[in-house]
């Protein structure tokens, strides 16, 4: 999902070097999702790193805040709004669009199930990314989209919370880190401890409660661990590790987040483990992939880097259209049955680097382009 380039835009001269492993970081992320919501067969040994991929949601908004940070938060020159918000409208927009074009035979079904005032609500805020402000509303048309509502509201936050006083020493920075998660903890609890929705049973992924939906979907909930990660692209920018120091905080952090999904996930409540419980781990482990170690030349694997920089558009396609094939039963038509899903996740794949080399790209930089060639003149 993270819709942010690990360099600033052409908009912007001063450059720093990129963290190609946080690239490849996404790609494990996308795929981990597409697994979750269409799950494969024979990979029962991994199912814990799908199982709980609801959790890289939350990594995501993390890495897109730490990624701003990085780039933005230690510059000289101050950060000129208009210019930032063109482009994150340049990324976000044109594969959206292709998305919501992509899945336009879904809204067949969102009329049958809503009512009329709900379909055209959600006909009208879905195009504007505003469908993730109402719980009932938030995977309308496009069952991940409402990511995106949250996107904008951090995005349009972000020229003023890189402004702010934030601590210099790493050690006040990492404590800040700290009260910004156990913040973000609050809300699950609450609803732990009160129930809003007066659930009888225990909740899960199919659990459905309008607390339970606002907790998942709306921006509010997402904007803690967006400040935790431009808090840790500060401390970032502030942090001098020797290489070691990276390997071992990439290993170590690495090391407890396969722990905890195969041994403590099961036995954590759904609601707090749909939260930012797990952001200390994944902050820890982009800290230790933002520098040269042998990990980091893991993620940094090209295959990997290729579909790190698709996987905006893997995120917002790959729903809907493992919808599609399978609702046409494409694979069956082209005799491939027998190779499914590994052949519909193929196409999925396919489609999102075709979506990024023929829109993501061409329509960035025709819209940055338009910008900046009259002022050149």
């Amino acid at each position: 999902m993270n819709s942010v380039s690990n360099t600033p835009s052409s908009a912007h001269s001063e450059r720093k070097p990129q963290l190609p492993a946080l690239t490849g970081l996404r790609a494990l992320l996308a795929l981990g999702i597409l697994l979750f919501h269409f799950t494969p067969p024979h990979l029962e040994l991994l199912a814990p790193l799908y199982e709980y991929a609801y959790v890289y949601v939350g990594v995501f908004f993390l890495l897109s805040g730490y990624v701003l940070a990085y780039n933005y938060g230690d510059r000289a020159a101050p950060l000129v709004k208009r210019d930032f918000w063109r482009a994150r409208f340049a990324r976000l927009n044109p594969v959206y669009l292709l998305a919501l074009a992509i899945s336009f035979s879904m809204l067949q079904a969102e009329w049958r199930v809503r009512s009329h005032a709900d379909f055209f609500t959600g006909l009208i805020l879905t195009p504007l990314l505003l469908q993730g402000w109402l719980p009932s509303l938030a995977t309308f048309w496009n069952t991940v989209a409402w990511t995106l509502s949250s996107e904008l509201l951090l995005y349009a936050t972000f020229p003023w919370l890189i402004r702010l006083p934030w601590p210099k020493s790493p050690k006040r920075l990492l404590a800040l880190l700290v009260a910004i998660w156990a913040v973000s903890l609050v809300p699950h609890s609450l609803y732990l401890l009160l129930n809003p929705d007066h659930l009888v049973s225990t909740a899960n992924r199919y659990t459905y409660g309008y607390w339970l939906r606002a907790l998942k979907y709306t921006p509010p909930a997402y904007a803690a661990t967006f400040l935790a990660g431009v808090g840790l692209g500060k401390l970032q920018n502030s942090l001098v590790l020797t290489q070691l120091q990276r390997t071992l905080v990439a290993a170590v952090s690495l090391l407890a987040i396969f722990l905890f999904f195969f041994l403590a996930a099961p036995s954590i409540p759904y609601v707090l483990l749909h939260g930012s419980l797990m952001i200390p781990l994944f902050a820890a482990f982009a800290i230790g992939l933002s520098g040269k170690n042998f990990i980091a030349t893991i993620f940094s694997w090209r295959p990997l880097l290729l579909l790190g920089e698709a996987s905006y558009c893997l995120f917002l396609l790959h729903f809907n259209f493992l919808n599609l094939l399978r609702q046409n039963r494409v694979a069956e038509r082209l005799h491939l049955a027998a190779c499914d899903p590994w052949f519909s996740y193929a196409l999925t794949i396919l489609l999102a680097l075709a979506a990024y080399r023929l829109v993501e790209q061409p329509a960035r930089k025709l819209l940055l382009r338009r910008h900046t060639l009259p002022s050149a003149r």
